[in-house]
């Protein structure tokens, strides 16, 4: 697939600057059938319950986003943006202790030029927060560690010191930080919000239940594998990077029993269909004991580095949630690889004309694959 295939345009407007309230008041655009029988619905998200059928399960990711953006200055003063993606040295982004917290090293990514060997200061916190530059890992990432000195660990100073990773097309300040989190996150580890789950609202949820309609929480860290853009000239160079998972064996157990039941299994967001396709095919990571604090009963630790594009034979997903992506992403080649290119097209050039808002506080979609498509 060609780059130029996964772009389209988009009026700068209708790209959304702050999340409507309530949550669930967003639009939402249902896409049904395949070809030209393909059938476009402009519904509201709080109607989603009535959308469903009893016994569908929808599976939502439950990643907590860490206030992972933190500015740095130089020795020579200059001034750094680090965004920390990922803890490196076998330690949860949670930040639970290493066994030497002196080898506490984490892969960010970098806003402007750094030099090995060099002492990053933040610019908030100069005598308590400062990261010594390791080496460069590629495509703008780079592995720093917690200097001497610095008492403790990067994610409570985080924590503290650190701001929500908005997305950078996001012009307008957050009044609130928790409405980039979705109101089930529960782990802390994604450096980019589930963006398809903030439509839910507890009052939303209790009509799901009362409409017969499971929902199920897995855990996959939003890192670069998400939002990095496509720069290759083909889909198919993209490197995609791995993201760290954690899922509980037995919600595996049941998710599994409820599709091979003939029950319909709803990812809400491209995250979770990474992630189900993941381990629904087999391919997952043999897994290994979860870290400390996230839980036990089965609970597993792995890394996916599945890559959706159009041609794949999904075997675990059969409903799809998710909001309107930017052109030339891997996101949006997931979601051509679910409705089809020209359907998804099609799909996008309504939601241009209909107005709809775009991108991570924009509306969603609701789609159907394989035979629901083609119903």
């Amino acid at each position: 697939m060609k780059l130029e295939e996964l772009d389209y345009a988009l009026p700068a407007e209708l790209i959304a600057q702050v999340p409507v309230e309530p949550r669930d008041a967003s639009r939402l655009l249902v896409a049904g059938g395949a070809g030209a029988h393909l059938r476009l619905q402009d519904r509201r998200f709080c109607e989603l319950a009535g959308l469903l059928r009893p016994g569908d399960v929808l599976v939502r990711n439950d990643t907590r986003v860490v206030p992972a953006r933190a500015h740095f200055r130089k020795a020579t003063g200059g001034r750094v943006e680090l965004l920390f993606l990922e803890r490196l040295d076998g330690a949860a982004a949670q930040g639970a202790p290493a066994p030497d917290q002196s080898g506490e090293a984490w892969e960010v990514l970098a806003r402007g030029r750094l030099h090995g060997g060099e002492t990053l200061r933040s610019e908030v916190a100069p005598e308590s927060f400062a990261v010594e530059v390791d080496e460069r890992l590629g495509d703008g990432r780079w592995q720093v560690r917690r200097a001497a000195g610095c008492a403790e660990p990067i994610a409570h100073l985080l924590a503290r010191h650190g701001e929500t990773p908005l997305p950078p097309y996001i012009r307008t300040a957050l009044a609130d930080p928790e409405r980039y989190q979705t109101v089930y996150a529960r782990l802390r580890g994604s450096a980019a919000a589930p963006t398809a789950g903030l439509h839910f609202t507890p009052a939303l949820d209790e009509a799901l239940g009362a409409a017969g309609v499971a929902i199920e929480h897995l855990t996959l860290h939003v890192g670069l594998a998400t939002f990095k853009p496509v720069t290759v000239a083909r889909l198919e160079d993209h490197p995609l990077h791995e993201e760290p998972f954690v899922v509980d064996g037995a919600v595996v157990a049941r998710i599994a029993a409820a599709r091979a039941a003939g029950r319909r299994i709803v990812a809400v967001g491209t995250t979770m269909v990474r992630l189900l396709e993941e381990l629904g095919a087999g391919t997952a990571a043999a897994g290994a004991p979860a870290a400390a604090g996230q839980g036990d009963g089965g609970a597993y630790a792995g890394r996916t580095g599945l890559f959706i594009t159009p041609g794949y034979r999904f075997a675990a997903v059969d409903g799809l949630i998710t909001n309107f992506h930017l052109p030339r992403t891997s996101l949006l080649a997931l979601v051509m690889a679910f409705c089809g290119v020209e359907e998804t097209r099609r799909i996008y050039a309504h939601a241009i004309d209909e107005h709809y808002r775009f991108y991570s506080f924009g509306d969603a979609m609701l789609a159907w694959g394989g035979a629901e498509a083609a119903t």
